[in-house]
């Protein structure tokens, strides 16, 4: 393995394997910009599109190769993540609102859940379906007060919703920040970021009955810390980073790096540096187009890889 080379917006740290992955000197292009702070990109292969939120403003955007940008729907609860389930619907998690919502395909929004045992979520963050139909999301307190007022849950869960009879059960709560999560490509396994000065991805085995066993830290991102993760369909993980995304190999080895254009920082506008990327996703035609949220723009490279479909039964 030799020394990182950078080439463009791309680091190679295993080269041979990353330019597999990705086209040396490709471009990372930015659709958009101008936002808040956005997140929670998803893609629509039946409408061809991608929507993502823009929390603090309390709008969610859609953008597709032919309109460009419009907005998808506001207010949104201050809506974090995103995902598809099996047939398509839009299932969010909103900060505000403290619920995971479903969005068909009319536009109505509806509560899928906003409880567990009695108690007022925290803010849900990120969200991801599984082929058998089961929610499982990240509850963090991103959205509530810095004082903690209004918290009626103590500990940060990642929580499987199983909505054909509406059972919240908790499968993790050893988190300081549970963040992004993700399946491997069989779903044996659940990958969950936790957003904390850990700054690592902890990967759990999945029994046949849906509790997770192990949890071991799977990667850690450094600068930065992670937040949205994705998986592609060889077993390759995907984390966003503080200076753009991060490629890990199924064995958790880092391949290389998509790194963002400079842009003034959001805490400190004298300061030029790669825009820190909060989530990411595969879409686009065949999956193969990477897109990344990155605080105020909207960013996207093309790849060699297809993402792993979840979430979809066929």
């Amino acid at each position: 393995m030799s020394d990182p080379v950078t080439t463009g917006a791309l680091v190679a740290i295993d080269g041979a394997e990353f330019s597999r992955l990705i086209a040396p000197g490709t471009p990372v292009r930015k659709l958009a910009g101008g936002f808040g702070f956005i997140e929670g990109p998803s893609w629509s292969d039946d409408g061809e599109f991608l929507v993502f939120s823009d929390i603090p403003r309390d709008r969610m955007h859609r953008w597709s190769a032919r309109d460009g940008v419009s907005i998808h729907r506001e207010p949104t609860g201050n809506t974090n993540g995103n995902t598809r389930d099996g047939t398509g619907r839009l299932i969010s998690c909103e900060h505000s609102g403290r619920r995971v919502a479903v969005e068909d395909a009319s536009g109505q929004r509806s509560t899928l859940v906003d409880t567990y045992r009695g108690k007022r979520l925290n803010s849900p963050n990120d969200v991801v379906v599984r082929s058998d139909g089961t929610i499982w999301f990240t509850d963090p307190p991103y959205g509530l007060p810095a004082d903690g007022a209004g918290r009626e849950l103590e500990r940060n869960h990642v929580f499987r919703l199983d909505p054909r009879d509406g059972s919240l059960v908790s499968v993790a709560d050893g988190f300081v920040r549970p963040n992004g999560l993700c399946f491997s490509p069989d779903e044996t396994r659940l990958y969950v970021a936790d957003s904390s000065d850990r700054a690592h991805v902890r990967a759990f085995d999945i029994d046949r009955s849906g509790r997770l066993h192990g949890g071991a830290p799977f990667c850690h991102i450094d600068p930065g810390i992670p937040d949205g993760i994705r998986s592609d369909v060889d077993g390759r993980l995907w984390a966003s980073a503080g200076d753009g995304v991060h490629v890990f190999g199924a064995d958790g080895h880092l391949i290389g790096k998509v790194v963002t254009p400079h842009a003034p920082s959001r805490r400190d506008p004298s300061v030029i540096a790669p825009e820190t990327v909060a989530n990411l996703c595969f879409g686009g035609s065949g999956q193969a187009v990477l897109f990344m949220t990155a605080c105020t723009s909207l960013y996207a490279i093309d790849v060699n890889v297809r993402g792993a479909t979840q979430g979809r039964t066929g």
